[in-house]
């Protein structure tokens, strides 16, 4: 299934002095587009937080290409790649709308947990969550 790419400019804020948005910056947007990703499969953090679930992230991995500028806009393409019902891996492309360049690669992983950080295999506890998850997965 196809999700819409997460999309916004790039803030004053983020830059650093050369004018370009600070390398750590582009971890909070990986988080802006995951979130944005949930939501748009049905499973919004919120409720799956009140369920009782939590996705911490276990890694990241990040290929800077080309750098966003301030009030560049900018698409993130997110691809779920991996999902055994526990585990997930995100694959992301940054698309620099304004110059037409790839900005950046990357992905990371992640896991679904209890409010104590045991995991929690989704199928067997979840199977609604799991269920929507799995229609997003896109084989590597």
């Amino acid at each position: 299934m196809d999700i819409t790419p997460y999309r916004r400019r790039a803030y004053y804020y983020e830059t650093d002095k050369m004018g370009i948005v600070h390398h750590s910056n582009y971890v909070r947007i990986l988080e802006e587009s995951r979130v944005d990703l949930m939501t748009k499969a049905g499973l919004p953090f919120t409720e799956v937080e009140q369920m009782g679930l939590m996705i911490p992230v276990l890694e990241v991995s990040l290929q800077y290409k080309f750098p966003l500028r301030f009030d560049d806009e900018f698409e993130v393409v997110p691809t779920l790649t991996d999902f055994n019902g526990c585990k997930f891996t995100v694959r992301y492309e940054i698309n620099n709308l304004t110059t037409g360049k790839l900005a950046l690669t990357a992905q990371t992983k992640h896991c679904f947990t209890d409010d104590k950080l045991m995991p929690v295999r989704l199928k067997k506890k979840f199977p609604e969550v799991y269920e929507k998850f799995s229609q997003y997965v896109e084989e590597e």
